[in-house]
């Protein structure tokens, strides 16, 4: 039995310009400053006695041949290692699977590559399961997705993250023990309750296409700021910077924001927060919220009856196999 952990990802500033159509195309190409969440989705993959194939999720699928798998991401990722019959697949959340605005599908792709690669008797690096991940998921299945969640998920950590028409960069940030416990204490989710599926959102056609090129060459800038400020420890500039970015953002479709989102991000910045930003796509999902070390406990008690509130903590390992060999 082989089993995978891979983390999802938490995107401080840069979200959007990671999208082929405007990395390839600019100049400066498009850039991320995120992290790898401790909070993980496995997979497993273990030999059948049959031929069959079996995988569960959120439901049970049992063929005889891996092309019936309605799964795609399964399916492929299948095709892609060639481990392609005798298996039995499981993936195990913890937190739901799509629309958190966690890159989640993503980390669902990159544990399924790594997986199955192991199961096959390879060990595949980082960059190789985040290339892989975006052939299936970009280039295969034509998702209209960036290319931030497969390499904040495969390689874990803090990470600026550069996509231009070369490829893509990740460089780890160097930060000080003092600072990561800092950025643990201060910042936090919490759930909207709502979900949408980040294609539907990303694929709808903005009002002002030209509004959309400025308003993503500023969250670009603002994906800089935000290493900057992670560089030297100013996590309340960071948290006012999350705001500046959430504004921007929010103009860019009409499918980012709804009134009730809004009135969540109002309530949470009433409660005491420096700033608020919507995760993912939009739509719904996870709030990224900053404040001082107490603002996680007077949300709690403001908020935590109607929606999940989750403390931001960091995994550096990436995707990993966890174990490896019999029951």
């Amino acid at each position: 039995m082989i089993i995978s952990r891979t983390p999802v990802r938490v995107s401080f500033c840069g979200g959007g310009t990671d999208l082929d159509w405007f990395a390839n195309s600019e100049e400066n190409g498009g850039r991320v400053t995120s992290l790898a969440l401790n909070r993980h989705i496995h997979v497993t993959v273990n030999a059948r006695f049959d031929e069959k194939v079996r995988v569960s999720y959120s439901k049970m699928e049992l063929v005889d041949n891996f092309e019936d798998i309605e799964h795609e991401l399964v399916r492929e990722a299948m095709r892609m290692t060639g481990v392609t019959s005798g298996v039995e697949i499981t993936t195990i959340a913890d937190i739901p699977s799509r629309g958190t605005g966690l890159g989640s599908s993503s980390t669902v792709t990159v544990g399924l590559l790594n997986a199955l690669h192991n199961f096959a008797g390879r060990q595949v690096s980082a960059e190789q399961l985040a290339e892989e991940a975006c052939k299936i998921e970009i280039d295969i299945l034509g998702q209209p997705i960036g290319r931030q969640d497969q390499y904040a998920a495969a390689h874990g950590g803090i990470n600026s993250i550069s996509f231009t028409s070369q490829g893509v960069e990740v460089s780890p940030l160097a930060l000080s023990s003092e600072v990561i416990s800092q950025l643990e204490s201060e910042f936090t989710l919490v759930f909207t309750g709502l979900t949408r599926s980040a294609s539907s959102v990303l694929s709808e056609s903005p009002e002002d296409e030209s509004d959309r090129l400025q308003r993503l060459r500023s969250i670009r800038m603002q994906a800089d700021e935000a290493r900057i400020m992670l560089e030297g420890g100013k996590l309340s500039q960071l948290g006012e910077l999350l705001e500046l970015t959430w504004q921007a953002k929010r103009g860019i479709t009409s499918g980012v924001s709804s009134q009730e989102i809004d009135d969540l991000h109002d309530r949470i910045m009433q409660i005491g927060a420096s700033g608020a930003k919507l995760l993912g796509a939009g739509g719904g999902g996870f709030f990224l919220v900053h404040g001082d070390a107490d603002l996680r406990t007077k949300i709690e008690n403001e908020l935590g009856g109607s929606n999940r509130i989750i403390p931001l903590g960091v995994d550096f390992d990436g995707s990993t196999i966890i174990h490896s060999g019999g029951e």
